[in-house]
């Protein structure tokens, strides 16, 4: 059980400049926390020993009332979601008949993000667009995160694009919901070669290694060769979506990789918890302590 004594230790990490962490850590709290009310989740994140949090709708939120937890406790948000979800309808980046209605959204959601004093908001492309080939599509995805960076270069936001996996049957995060076959971009090669196109600093990718290891595993190698382009990870294992160590990715030697690239980013923890949720991150982070 949490008491109130036991975040004292965080709050000591967070503020000494002494961390043993290689990088940041952060958890994306609805998934690890559910139920629980948004300041219950920045405690446990506390008392866990995490540096930052993430979270997906801005517009449920006070964000005076976070920054003032957030702050207290000595955490950083890390990124917010900047257009609603896996396949953002009407605000996707496929087609270019929805760009107004995705420009508008990530003009919405930079300025959510400098409320509550972030720098990244998570961009998702949405599903393939009937009728239209990939190359049409990719085409429309490089232009509105062309026209997206002019917006929040401006708040010095950066869009981190995810890529999504097409492959696994079942979605663990939300088992009774489309599995997010008709995501379009599943690929990393593809995914970097538009961060090249679009050109500008305030666009990467967010790196899931649970989505790239379904579609395409090589986690180790790709990181090392595209480290500059990746602004954030996510993390969980195969199968199932559960914390390190459940599955096949043996992710202390993905953790070294990450920290012999330099990287001095975030890693969050986008899983379902086999057990305790606070037990399994601080399970994660003497893992990464001790690399």
């Amino acid at each position: 059980m949490w008491r109130r004594g036991f975040l004292s230790f965080p709050l000591l990490a967070a503020t000494s400049g002494k961390s043993t962490l290689p990088f940041r850590l952060s958890v994306r709290v609805e998934l690890l926390f559910p139920g629980l009310s948004m300041p219950d989740q920045l405690r446990k994140v506390a008392e866990a020993g995490y540096q930052g949090f993430e979270f997906g709708d801005w517009r449920a939120q006070d964000h005076k009332q976070i920054n003032a937890l957030k702050n207290k406790l000595g955490l950083t948000c890390v990124n917010l979601v900047g257009n609603k979800g896996v396949n953002p309808v009407g605000m996707g980046l496929c087609n270019p008949a929805e760009r107004p209605g995705f420009l508008a959204e990530i003009a919405a959601s930079t300025d959510a993000a400098v409320r509550f004093e972030t720098d990244q908001i998570v961009v998702l492309s949405g599903f393939k667009v009937a009728g239209m080939s990939r190359a049409e599509q990719h085409a429309s995805i490089v232009e509105g995160l062309k026209r997206a960076h002019d917006i929040v270069e401006k708040r010095k936001v950066t869009m981190v694009v995810e890529v999504v996996n097409t492959l696994a049957p079942v979605e663990p995060l939300n088992p009774k919901g489309n599995n997010h076959h008709d995501y379009y971009l599943d690929r990393t090669a593809e995914a970097f070669e538009i961060v090249r196109e679009v050109g500008g600093p305030f666009v990467k990718i967010l790196y899931d290694a649970y989505h790239t290891q379904i579609m395409e595993g090589n986690l180790i190698e790709t990181i090392r060769k595209n480290i500059s382009a990746i602004g954030h990870f996510h993390v969980g294992d195969v199968p199932g979506r559960h914390e390190p160590g459940t599955g096949e990715i043996d992710y202390r030697n993905v953790f070294r990789a990450i920290r012999d690239t330099g990287y001095k980013g975030f890693a969050g923890m986008e899983y379902l918890p086999s057990k305790d949720a606070v037990r399994t991150l601080k399970d994660v982070r003497r893992m990464v302590e001790t690399l």
